[in-house]
């Protein structure tokens, strides 16, 4: 890992980061999640979290707690630093994160299409549990998602 690596922080996102998050979310996804989505995971107090590297936004995570379980609603790293072990960290911190959280699990949800995700997920200990049909939007109609679980203890 380069240096760089190291110097990259994480932060509280906050009303400010709204604009560049959706922005980012915009420029990686096909269906972005909205500003409002953003917005709203911030008023209603998810764990929401930024990455950045000197001024640069690198990725962000929303995670959603309830009780002792927590959800990772999404995560997306800038392309231009993607495979470069920055969606791994931000993973990590969203993992962590919940943990001190009070979360025993963590749940997600990912496209089958979205195979960098499913092996990164899968390289940090998360199982396949089930399967929704037709969850996401997709060009062509919809798209499966597979759920995956990880013990967080």
């Amino acid at each position: 890992m380069s240096e760089a690596m190291f110097s990259a922080e994480f932060f509280p996102m906050n009303e400010r980061d709204l604009d560049s998050v959706a922005a980012l979310e915009a420029s990686l996804q096909a269906f972005p999640w909205s500003r409002a989505n953003f917005a709203d995971s911030l008023v209603a107090g998810h764990s929401v979290w930024v990455c950045r590297l000197g001024g640069d936004l690198v990725g962000f995570s929303i995670v959603m707690s309830v009780i002792d379980e927590a959800h990772l609603l999404t995560i997306g790293i800038d392309r231009r630093y993607q495979g470069q072990g920055y969606g791994a960290r931000m993973l990590r911190h969203a993992m962590e994160t919940a943990r001190l959280g009070g979360a025993g699990k963590l749940f997600l949800e990912v496209r089958p299409s979205n195979e960098r995700a499913v092996a990164l997920y899968r390289h940090f200990g998360f199982r396949q549990i089930g399967l929704r049909k037709g969850y996401y939007p997709a060009i062509d109609g919809r798209e499966d998602a597979l759920i995956f679980d990880k013990d967080l203890a």
